[in-house]
């Protein structure tokens, strides 16, 4: 184990590094990752309690603090009552991170050592820094995957937790992966018709640059051939508070531009920069389940006569042949996809935690439907609940939503 201690600006940043085993619970496998985290304070905020934040995803790595401008937006509020602790999840960031040389391993091999990335796993290594910290407790904000984590951690260890925050994060619990899918093709349905309403033009805009695609004649800077599915992933940015003005200049832009080729790029929800997030991402909906490409399984009719709807975070197996990021990544994919994946959640375990805290949950959310985090939410008697269409899925860094939370956790009226 190794520590740092960093003054940036007015923060102090102590850098933690732990070793940890890949698998955790079986002494005979000797394989270990390290597992990094930064814990954030200011003056007088040096015993304060702490909170561990939870990052989104799978597949990427916590934020870096800054004070100038405040990044994460949050940060404030929560240094208000907490020390932070920035958790890079394993294989993301700086805990081991998984990356495009470890395919030199052989596809095999790396298709299982990601099948020890799940949340029960974060879990385990929480635990792990949570006791080198010294803390008997700490509280948790888990946004979107990391709201996912949370519910695996009320399921096994939930005496470690003292308050728990979720934002766009209370999964379905039990439910098949299909079910979560076929209802964010619901949700994309209806978020793309609203934008067709403020937008009408934009519709044969969209159904001019399907067929471009179509064509083979829209190619990134990187070389990839856009596919019409790829295109349409666009509608990703349409779960966020303010993704419309990204596909609005989108297709503003003239399709044979330097600027929309660049932007097209950066637009789509999925890159290179983490693989991980699309090899591994069907998984975090995989209570019990394999997922054998649930997202394309599941698409709905309409979806395939009508290439104007945008799709959000649907993925496609065809990416494992058209973009060049995910090509080396196919075999890995593949195999990913037909795992077995063990049961992550024990409601029983969940309602019997006696949780204490506060969950957002957004109404419009096109990632992870309001429907599932109520029925998930019954679970959570003690966890005070904000639905709201005030904020999409990212309204935890568009808004004040941890200092609402907090409020309501501690019984205080919503600001």
């Amino acid at each position: 184990m190794s520590t740092v201690v960093r003054h940036l600006l007015d923060l102090t940043v102590e850098e933690h590094t732990l070793t940890v085993p890949l698998v955790w619970g079986d002494p005979s496998d000797g394989r270990t990752i390290d597992i990094f985290a930064a814990v954030v304070s200011r003056e007088g905020g040096e015993t304060l309690p702490y909170l561990v934040f939870l990052q989104g995803g799978p597949g990427h790595e916590a934020p870096r603090p800054f004070h100038r401008s405040t990044a994460p937006a949050w940060l404030d509020e929560a240094l208000a009552h907490y020390r932070l602790v920035l958790l890079d999840q394993r294989g993301t960031g700086r805990s081991t991170p998984v990356g495009d040389t470890d395919l030199e391993r052989g596809s095999a091999a790396v298709a299982e050592h990601l099948t020890h990335l799940r949340a029960d796993a974060i879990v385990r290594d929480c635990e792990a820094m949570r006791a080198h910290l010294g803390a008997d407790t700490w509280s948790v904000l888990g946004q979107s995957f990391g709201g996912f984590t949370t519910l695996a951690y009320l399921s096994t260890d939930s005496s470690s937790l003292a308050d728990v925050y979720i934002t766009g994060g209370l999964s379905a619990v039990g439910r098949n992966p299909d079910d979560v899918y076929a209802l964010c093709y619901d949700k994309m349905r209806t978020a793309s018709e609203r934008y067709y309403r403020r937008f009408p033009e934009h519709r044969d805009v969209m159904r001019g640059l399907v067929d471009l695609a179509a064509a083979g004649k829209i190619v990134l800077p990187d070389g990839e051939v856009v596919s019409p599915s790829r295109l349409r992933s666009v509608g990703s940015a349409l779960g966020t508070d303010d993704g419309w003005q990204t596909v609005w200049s989108l297709l503003e832009r003239d399709p044979a531009s330097n600027a929309f080729r660049h932007d097209l790029m950066h637009a789509m929800p999925y890159d290179g920069r983490n693989p991980l997030y699309f090899a591994f991402h069907e998984s975090s909906y995989a209570d019990g389940h394999a997922t054998r490409w649930s997202a394309e399984r599941t698409e709905p009719a309409d979806f395939r006569d009508d290439t104007t709807l945008f799709t959000g975070e649907h993925i496609r197996r065809e990416w494992t042949e058209s973009v060049p990021a995910f090509q080396p990544w196919r075999e890995v994919a593949l195999e990913l996809a037909e795992f077995e994946w063990p049961k992550i959640y024990d409601a029983a375990a969940i309602a019997a935690s006696g949780a204490t805290g506060a969950a957002a949950v957004y109404v419009n959310d096109v990632y992870v439907p309001m429907e599932y985090s109520l029925e998930t939410a019954r679970l959570l008697p003690g966890v005070q609940l904000w639905v709201t269409s005030e904020h999409e899925h990212n309204g935890l860094r568009s808004g004040p939503v941890l200092s609402r939370l907090i409020d309501l956790a501690q019984g205080r009226r919503i600001r």
